[in-house]
């Protein structure tokens, strides 16, 4: 993804004022404390978000999200939390608690209010009788409100390892 890109769909969620959810903080993972200390809080509630997929806590996931969040995965959109709840959301947590996923790289940047957290990993298992093996690339924009971040944006992108 190019950061001209990335600035782009910042500066488009940057418009919007949905209030906080409550703050989740895990654990760092090994790919966020790595960050810089400005965005590693960011980069807690990514991994929160996953965590609470892995385990299969959707009101834990949900709670990491803004009311607005605009997920892009596989080629589809949803629109906002509610949409993402009632479609996307039950198959993501089943297929996070089947396999295993390893960031292999993270990467981010915060300024004022909004963050973002690119992440590199690879995900392996067995899902619907499907062997996985795959690469996947993420990128999660944030907006803090207080002392809270959300993801207000995600771009879910993935291919099988040949």
């Amino acid at each position: 993804m190019r950061f001209g890109l990335i600035i782009s769909a910042a500066a488009v969620v940057a418009i919007s004022t949905a209030p906080a959810a409550a703050q989740l903080r895990p654990p760092a993972s090994a790919a966020s404390a790595q960050l810089a200390p400005e965005v590693r809080d960011a980069a807690m509630v990514v991994d929160a978000f996953h965590e609470a997929l892995q385990s299969g806590d959707k009101a834990a996931a949900l709670a990491s999200l803004a009311s607005d969040a605009l997920v892009y995965e596989s080629g589809r959109v949803e629109r906002d939390k509610a949409e993402y709840a009632s479609h996307h959301l039950s198959a993501d947590a089943a297929f996070a608690k089947a396999t295993k996923r390893s960031v292999t790289r993270r990467s981010g940047h915060a300024a004022g209010n909004m963050a973002w957290i690119a992440s590199e990993a690879k995900t392996s298992g067995t899902y619907r009788d499907r062997a996985i093996n795959s690469l996947s690339t993420e990128t999660m924009v944030l907006r803090r409100t207080g002392d809270a971040w959300q993801i207000v944006h995600i771009h879910w992108s993935s291919a099988d390892v040949k």
